[in-house]
């Protein structure tokens, strides 16, 4: 039983929008620095054993915003087209700040991460909220999520299948960071990750204004018809 190509193309291109979002905004790259720097006191047993559960609550909340966000925001009035033109801006003006202000970033990220140098519990607080998918890395996949066809529209299970596949390779990125984290610093260092990350933003900015005009197609499509159809 060979699996239909349409599907499986549909697929790829679900996730080749979502993972390189995910990764601008989640940044494991940075991420891995700060970690490292944060919990170099501890032993590397148990900065593996962080990064791991880290990588699984990472996944958790991503999953509940590519799948349910856009859905919470529709239950209150909001229509897709609405949601995919602000979730796009949100996401373009979030790829511009990465792109021309990464040091901004990384001091924000420093601070998020400082209590964990201290507390025992620290996997799910603060390390991976707010610190790895905080409330931008939550914006975008809510903004991902609003691109998903419509209920009835064919691919919207190949779209749930390939967002998914990118959260989890997301999920998998933050996991195999931290847990090389030392490496990461003496291959890359700053310098190295932040050309990296500023290369990330790029890709991020240009799918944020592609999120942007879908929503805008949706937003004047029907007004465009309702007034050919009227004269």
């Amino acid at each position: 039983m060979y699996a239909d190509p349409h599907h499986l193309s549909s697929i790829v291109a679900a996730f080749l929008l979502a993972f390189p979002a995910l990764f601008s905004i989640v940044n494991p790259l940075s991420g891995a620095l700060i970690f490292n720097h944060v919990m170099e006191e501890r032993g590397l047993a148990e900065r593996n054993r962080l990064a791991r559960r880290v990588g699984f609550y990472s996944l958790i909340v991503l999953l509940v915003s590519l799948w349910g966000g856009a859905y919470v925001l529709n239950f209150f009035g909001i229509s897709l087209g609405a949601l995919r033109l602000a979730g796009g801006l949100v996401v373009a003006v979030r790829a511009w700040s990465l792109l021309n202000a990464p040091e901004e970033h990384e001091a924000r990220k420093e601070q998020q991460a400082a209590p964990a140098g201290d507390a025992e519990d620290v996997a799910f607080f603060p390390l991976t909220l707010p610190f790895t998918t905080g409330p931008g890395s939550i914006a975008v996949a809510i903004a991902l999520g609003s691109t998903r066809p419509r209920a009835g529209e064919p691919g919207q299970w190949t779209f749930l299948l390939g967002v998914t596949a990118a959260a989890v390779a997301m999920a998998a990125c933050v996991w195999i960071f931290y847990s090389s984290a030392s490496r990461l610093v003496a291959l890359l260092g700053r310098d190295g990750a932040r050309v990296v990350n500023r290369l990330a933003a790029f890709l991020l900015l240009c799918i944020g204004v592609q999120i942007a005009v879908s929503g805008v197609q949706d937003v004047l499509t029907p007004i465009i018809h309702g007034a050919v159809s009227s004269r």
